[in-house]
């Protein structure tokens, strides 16, 4: 009988810490003093969040997160395009939630999603890349390209979390329709003249995985497999 209340008591526990970690998953926007614009992805386990002004791309830090037994999120930086030496090091801040709007850090950013309409919401790293017709797998390291969405949101970000290195980044809204998913770019760390493109993509979701085919921005064809990090762990 105490092994089964025990049970019960550790499931109501989880259940109760993933209810409430859920309330801040998705897309969230804010607008600083100086015109920047602040987009935050928040999937299950990890977040990116980025600051643009127009066509410019100014920094992108993210990592993994989780909510305290205090009612404080911790924040793990994997990545930091203005601070490498953040990178490995976590930090803890008070936040609070009202309604659509979460206070965090001395910032208010409203809510722009909560993981609907898309499907792809969550963070995904890339396992494969076809070449010359042959698919090459690829094992995610501590060099690895994550691709991270809400409902509405997408960016991948190119980044070794052992090194600190930081290779680069792009962003915007995404949707998806019917097999075919598009991206409509608003922010490039490599080059700004690809914002406001709009990308489109033949998309499918087999066995888990996010089978990506179409071409790149530069126009080259590419077939892509992207792995869900929760499922591996990672």
């Amino acid at each position: 009988m105490k092994t089964l209340i025990l049970g019960i008591s550790v499931f109501l526990l989880t259940a109760f810490s993933y209810q409430k970690s859920n309330i801040l998953r998705g897309g969230w926007e804010t607008k600083t003093d100086e015109g920047l614009i602040g987009q935050w992805i928040m999937a299950e386990n990890h977040f990116a969040v980025t600051f643009y002004n127009g066509n410019e791309f100014k920094y992108t830090y993210g990592g993994n997160w989780n909510l305290t037994d205090n009612n404080q999120i911790q924040l793990h930086y994997e990545f930091h395009s203005d601070d490498k030496d953040k990178v490995g090091q976590t930090a803890k801040l008070d936040y609070a939630l009202k309604g659509k709007k979460l206070e965090i850090g001395g910032r208010t950013w409203k809510r722009t999603d909560n993981n609907k309409p898309g499907d792809l919401a969550g963070a995904w790293v890339i396992t494969g890349r076809e070449r010359n017709g042959e698919m090459n797998t690829m094992t995610p390291g501590a060099r690895k390209t994550m691709k991270i969405l809400s409902g509405t949101y997408f960016q991948w970000i190119a980044y070794n979390s052992e090194t600190g290195d930081f290779m680069g980044t792009g962003g915007g809204n995404y949707t998806t329709k019917d097999g075919q998913y598009t991206e409509i770019i608003k922010f490039f760390s490599r080059d700004s003249s690809r914002v406001g493109a709009e990308l489109v993509f033949s998309y499918e979701l087999k066995d888990g995985e996010w089978h990506h085919s179409g071409k790149s921005s530069k126009g080259d064809p590419i077939y892509e497999i992207w792995s869900d990090r929760v499922d591996l762990g990672i």
